[in-house]
């Protein structure tokens, strides 16, 4: 199934071109699943989310083939708690600990991000033919899009799967102990958080998830532009289409409105200059998107095939040059200004500006130093020196 995450700056109209792209999908036949915070007045300004359903779900051709879901913040972070507080009731007991009850749970910080990765996993087992996605703004995005990613080394690091062998011993030290071992449950609820965190993990790096960055052309928008090549790259997604959102019209006999129109086309030339292709203009309205009429004459382009998936890094030999390997990593050069490298272990940190990836690093790769980064042949190359003695050979 194709999916596609819609992103852009805050207020550039993210809701309404996700909203337009599945109900003009929809309208053409495919069964199409929105996944939209729209319920949230400050996520749909202007009910875009309700109007897309109005227009797909009426009479005739459309019926049916449009379907919102909604991620439920609290509703998850209740259901959540309150399975971990059962799970670890025993122990809660024996501290004398009080247990929560529902009615008095309210979300914490953090848990609309994870209902969001809640809701794409479920998207992605769906049998519709497309999911479109309405992402927060880029930075929140990006940082929710890594956090499968981080998470998994964050438990890898802290309970590594290891230590987990001396699982079998944990009831017969219960036993001489007396009270249950909060290891136990501990290690239970890890593996179940690694398990739900890989299949969101496998959703984001799917070749059939794309990403389409919705802006408003003005002084940032080139720089955001940049921002989210850079990101997506680091977390190896492909950016699908950059639309230009609002554009006033280009002939106004109105010399305040000209010179607006003027201010704004000479952004649009600097985003046509870093998008190339991939930029598609839609119109400003002068009104309020409202009702399926609107969103029809906002739907960007069509999605079409997914995007050919990127080229897998690949550890090149160049010991007889230069006496070292190189490891091309398929990055766009501006990476190179800002990249970062941090080597931990078998892990290499990648980071660019507040953007940040680990990748583990191949195995011929392992017993070498880090000696540099530049471009190799138009992809991002980091040079490795192997330790004298231990000449490993290229996997």
């Amino acid at each position: 199934m194709r999916i596609i995450l819609v992103t852009g700056t805050g207020g550039a109209g993210r809701t309404t071109v996700a909203a337009a792209t599945a109900l003009a999908e929809a309208r053409a036949g495919r069964r199409v699943l929105l996944v939209s915070p729209g319920a949230d007045p400050a996520g749909d300004a202007y009910g875009t989310t309700g109007a897309a359903t109005a227009g797909a779900d009426g009479a005739g051709e459309t019926a049916g083939r449009l379907t919102v879901l909604r991620p439920d913040p609290a509703g998850d972070f209740r259901r959540e708690f309150l399975a971990l507080q059962a799970r670890s009731g025993t122990v809660l007991d024996l501290l004398g600990a009080s247990p929560f009850e529902d009615a008095e749970l309210t979300e914490l910080p953090g848990s609309r991000q994870f209902a969001l990765l809640r809701a794409l996993r479920t998207a992605a087992a769906g049998d519709h033919d497309l999911a479109v996605v309405d992402l927060p703004p880029l930075h929140e995005a990006l940082t929710v899009l890594a956090l499968p990613e981080q998470l998994r080394r964050y438990l890898r690091r802290l309970l590594p799967p290891e230590r987990q062998a001396a699982r079998a011993l944990r009831p017969m030290l219960a036993q001489l102990a007396g009270v249950p071992m909060p290891a136990q449950w501990l290690y239970e609820t890890t593996s179940r958080w690694e398990t739900e965190l890989a299949a969101v993990q496998a959703v984001v790096e799917a070749p059939a998830t794309t990403v389409r960055l919705v802006l408003e052309p003005g002084p940032a928008a080139a720089g955001t532009l940049r921002e989210a090549r850079i990101g997506l790259a680091l977390q190896g997604l492909a950016l699908d289409a950059v639309i230009a959102n609002r554009l006033l019209p280009a002939a106004s006999a109105d010399p305040w409105l000209a010179a607006l129109t003027a201010q704004q086309h000479r952004h649009l030339e600097a985003l046509r200059a870093g998008a190339g292709d991939l930029l598609h203009e839609l119109p400003h309205l002068g009104r309020d998107p409202r009702g399926p009429e609107d969103l029809a004459l906002l739907a960007a382009v069509r999605p079409g095939l997914p995007a050919a998936p990127a080229p897998a890094p690949a550890v090149e030999d160049r010991r007889a040059q230069d006496g070292v390997l190189v490891w091309h990593l398929p990055l766009p050069g501006a990476v190179k200004s800002e990249l970062s490298l941090v080597r931990r272990g078998d892990e290499l940190l990648l980071g660019a500006g507040p953007f940040r990836r680990t990748l583990p690093l191949p195995a011929a790769l392992r017993r070498c130093t880090v000696t540099g980064a530049g471009l190799v042949d138009g992809d991002l190359g980091i040079r490795f020196t192997p330790d004298p003695g231990l000449w490993p050979t290229p996997s």
